[in-house]
């Protein structure tokens, strides 16, 4: 099992976490679309050559964006991170994957 974390601006968060539920992430036992959520403020500066959806090159932008936390199994990891890549309108999208162990 890992743990799925990523940034995403208010204006895409249902849309990826939908995208995500629909490969299966998201299930914990006999639950389904379960995620945790918080809003933060997230920054960047988007460098010659970026195509920034957000902000202007060579400029600093501070976004409110959402961190949302969710978990995936093993063998969806890949299809869920190909969602999130899809469903996210940031040209680089900022996430995390951790494994997470029983006990």
């Amino acid at each position: 099992m890992y743990k799925l974390c990523y940034f995403v601006p208010e204006s895409h968060l249902e849309q990826t976490k939908r995208a995500l539920f629909e490969v299966g992430a998201g299930k914990i036992g006999d639950y389904d679309a379960c995620a945790w959520q918080c809003l933060g403020q997230g920054q960047f500066r988007p460098l010659d050559g970026s195509q920034p959806f957000l902000g202007e090159r060579g400029e600093l932008h501070v976004v409110e964006e959402y961190k949302v936390e969710l978990v995936c199994e093993d063998r969806l990891i890949h299809r869920a991170l190909d969602a999130l890549k899809a469903a996210h309108p940031y040209e680089e999208p900022a996430y995390e994957v951790f494994r997470m162990e029983e006990f």
